[in-house]
């Protein structure tokens, strides 16, 4: 692949990435990095993998609370029929 493609398809994985891709195209996303040659040629590509791994560590944060407000409303659930 040329530095154009690479860079071209680390820009689409950002733009197309969901919740449950994310993992999967953070991990692509890297290894197209390693292909690029020289720091000036990731550095076009940075903004891309920050904004890759801040939407991951954002719905990581987000599926952690929801799941702690499910035990939360669970638990409060199953103290009111004990009562």
């Amino acid at each position: 692949m040329t530095p154009a493609e690479i860079r071209a398809e680390i820009k689409q994985l950002y733009h197309d990435t969901t919740r449950t891709s994310v993992e999967r195209d953070l991990k692509r996303a890297v290894t197209l990095l390693k292909e690029l040659d020289g720091e000036e040629e990731r550095a076009r590509v940075a903004v891309y993998m920050d904004g890759l791994s801040q939407m991951r560590s954002e719905w990581i944060i987000a599926g952690r609370r929801a799941a702690k407000k499910k035990t939360a409303a669970a638990g409060k659930s199953r103290k009111k029929r004990v009562d």
